[in-house]
């Protein structure tokens, strides 16, 4: 399995943990069914451990219809069986302890499965009802939805409530398949903390959740109207109960909690992470943010600023399992992210799009915080333009077709580039575009300029030099389009977004550059290097 690697300051490891994101489904399969499952994740330890990541963050593993890719959970005390099984989850969780490297799982408490018991119960009239969100309709004859609230699936223009043949309603912020739960009942509270207990008790070292600021709802479920305070389903005050209550188990287990919280107003995000509710937050503001200079230390003054009074460290990540790959969006004309602006056929200058992920990939990992790495996002990978009839994604079908979905940024990795399906397993359940091969771990391994070669390089200089990670940052003086930066210990971080090749400042040694010095030893245009002073 590899050798387990030198550990952080164990009581606040995440404050600084490099973290990577696995998507079970597109990782590595391990019975050649064409799905990503636990034995891929279990054979392929010894690469995590090789390049350096502190912990595994899985997307939902549960037993689900796959509606939404997983997010539909039908029970969360089991593991999927196109995954493995829970045996199989605690072997892994054990083995990756093993080597160094922590497990974090995937909750999302906004919602089950329609196939949970629970809502299967309540389809039979049972009082399970008082779980959900049931409702009679507007409209003469109960025919219309009790309010008008959007769909939280950018782009989509259909009801977020669902009629049953008895003539109720039930609220369903992403797809029919995904029923909301009533956070008012103390059962629902009580099940997702004996399920927090249940994993924190199989050895896992913290919880991601899922659409953290959702799920409480006005009682009264009023209609949606834009900029009202409260809003009827976003942020509410409620939350912070739910959350402070989590964290008292968390705390007996010495668990973490990150957030997936979307809020514009950056008191109200910080709230979020007081001493005694979650640890960290997911920063969309830096993911979102072009490739522009003065937009990105834009992003991160206001991510150090929001943190700083609650003195939770920030969090970096460039890509995720719902974002348009790095590699791609930055070679784009339009640098940045919006679910709202994704479309068919995009121009992407590929070559221009790998330089600037590799000057994103030494930024985001010189940064004070915590970093969390996409599975691919290692190996350079693009973003993938499917065929419409190989697109499973709901969020596509749900736009009327317009919007090509997320399935482009979760095709099954490659890893031998001489083997079938380029290593992955066996038929992929999305497939793997022509030169999938070229991308393959084990071409990369052998080539030191390779993007995985990079990624392995900066995880082993951010390991063993303690000036990174979580920490104060110091803008340097530099040029215009130029984002230069010193930690402690006397590292820089230097990043050239203009046009031109600029100087580096004063320093005593090259710690690792992302592209080469020109010949006159300038830093050439999207290229970043971390020096010594």
């Amino acid at each position: 399995m590899g050798q387990p690697r030198p550990a952080r300051n164990q009581s606040a490891w995440w404050r600084s943990a490099v973290i990577y994101q696995v998507y079970v489904r597109s990782f590595a399969d391990g019975d050649g069914d064409g799905t990503g499952d636990l034995a891929g994740v279990r054979a392929r330890l010894p690469y995590l451990a090789e390049l350096g990541v502190d912990a595994l963050w899985f997307n939902p593993w549960y037993r689900s219809p796959m509606a939404d890719g997983g997010y539909d959970v039908a029970d969360y005390r089991s593991i999927d069986p196109a995954f493995g099984t829970l045996a199989e989850a605690e072997k892994l969780i054990a083995e990756a302890r093993e080597l160094g490297i922590r497990t974090l799982v995937d909750i999302v408490p906004n919602h089950v499965s329609d196939q949970h018991p629970w809502f299967q119960a309540a389809l039979a009239g049972g009082p399970e009802r008082e779980l959900f969100h049931f409702r009679p309709g507007r409209g003469e004859h109960g025919e219309l939805p009790p309010n008008d609230w959007p769909s939280q699936f950018a782009g989509s223009s259909e009801p977020v409530w669902t009629r049953l043949p008895d003539g109720d309603w039930y609220l369903h912020l992403f797809t029919p398949e995904q029923p909301d739960l009533n956070w008012e009942h103390p059962a629902v509270r009580q099940e997702h903390e004996e399920i927090l207990r249940f994993w924190f008790e199989r050895g896992v070292a913290g919880v991601r959740i899922d659409s953290a600021a959702l799920l409480a709802k006005d009682p009264d479920l009023p209609d949606y109207v834009e900029g009202r305070d409260p809003n009827p389903y976003v942020d509410r005050d409620e939350l912070h109960d739910i959350y402070r209550s989590w964290r008292s188990v968390a705390d007996a287990y010495d668990g973490i909690f990150v957030g997936e919280v979307w809020l514009p107003d950056s008191e109200r995000f910080a709230r979020y992470l007081r001493p005694d509710e979650l640890h960290t937050a997911f920063n969309f503001s830096f993911l979102s943010c072009p490739w522009d200079a003065g937009r990105l230390r834009t992003s991160i003054d206001e991510t150090l600023a929001e943190h700083a009074p609650v003195g939770a460290p920030a969090t970096w990540v460039l890509c995720n399992h719902d974002v348009t790959r790095t590699v791609t969006r930055y070679g784009r004309t339009d640098t940045g992210f919006d679910f709202t602006a994704k479309a068919f056929g995009t121009p992407t200058d590929l070559a221009l799009g790998n330089r600037r992920a590799r000057a994103a990939a030494l930024l985001s990992l010189a940064l004070p915080g915590s970093v969390y790495v996409y599975q691919g996002e290692e190996l350079g990978l693009p973003e993938v333009e499917l065929p419409l009839d190989s697109i499973q994604d709901p969020m596509h079908f749900r736009s009327g077709g317009t919007d090509p979905g997320r399935d482009g940024c979760r095709v099954p990795l490659p890893w031998d580039a001489e083997a079938p399906y380029a290593g992955f397993g066996g038929d992929p359940w999305l497939p793997q575009p022509a030169g999938w091969s070229d991308y393959a771990a084990d071409r990369q391994s052998e080539d030191p300029a390779s993007m995985l070669s990079l990624y392995r390089a900066a995880l082993r200089v951010r390991r063993t030099e303690p000036g990174f990670g979580d920490g104060p940052l110091s803008w340097l003086a530099a040029d215009e389009g130029v984002l230069a930066f010193a930690r402690t210990d006397g590292l820089l971080c230097v990043v050239n977004l203009a046009d031109g090749p600029v100087g580096l400042p004063e320093h005593s040694e090259l710690l690792l550059g992302s592209g080469p010095l020109d010949a006159d030893g300038l830093l050439p245009p999207d290229t970043a290097v971390w020096l010594r002073a």
